[in-house]
């Protein structure tokens, strides 16, 4: 149910929507593993960059393998994002699911690999080709061997999510009601796992 804005809040300059669902009641071990079910049922997300005289700069990827809280991508070295990437590391994968709101937000450190690790063979499928493209030449044909077809591991370092605890018709009512009681909306909750949590995860999984 939407809850009552306080004074308190106001004085203590804070929002009250992230306040009202932060979750603080949650085990982090459940915390760590509803964030495990919400990724691993998001495929494809947005990797974010940081490009230098630009900013922030986004594209969608598609994860190869999850590692506890940490993430696997296969890629073509010929991209610019490896070039933002040897000039600054850090980055943001994200994923938002349209039908739930429920997203996801981690923020880490990249690192690349030559063609030569073997986790490229163990990650590639065929449909991977579709992606890279033939030359013919029997060297660039998309497959695992292809010195374009690179690797890139995201080990995060701070993760934000937002699961949502209504339904479609709840989350409407619960906005409706807040909008016209001059409420706050309480539709989800909202978590972070940080550093510690982050070297758990990683024990769990």
């Amino acid at each position: 149910m939407p809850e009552s804005l306080t004074s308190s809040e106001i004085n203590s300059k804070t929002d009250p929507s992230v306040g009202k669902q932060y979750d603080t009641e949650t085990s982090k071990d459940k915390q760590i593993k509803e964030f495990f079910d919400l990724v691993d049922s998001k495929k494809i997300g947005l990797l974010n960059t940081y490009r230098n005289g630009i900013g922030p700069v986004g594209r969608s990827m598609a994860v190869a393998k999850r590692v506890g809280p940490d993430f696997l991508f296969l890629a073509n070295s010929h991209s610019r994002k490896f070039s933002d990437l040897s000039q600054n590391p850090e980055c943001q994968f994200t994923f938002q699911d349209s039908k739930t709101q429920d997203w996801a937000s981690i923020t880490g450190v990249a690192t690349t690999v030559s063609n030569s690790d073997p986790r490229i063979k163990e990650l590639w499928s065929n449909g991977v080709k579709a992606w890279f493209g033939d030359l013919g030449d029997g060297k660039h044909d998309g497959g695992p061997e292809d010195p374009r077809m690179t690797l890139i591991e995201v080990k995060a370092k701070y993760v934000s999510y937002w699961l949502h605890q209504v339904g479609a018709l709840g989350f409407a009512k619960e906005v409706g009601v807040a909008a016209m009681t001059g409420k706050v909306a309480v539709t989800g909750v909202l978590r972070e796992l940080r550093e510690g949590d982050l070297q758990a995860a990683r024990k769990l999984a």
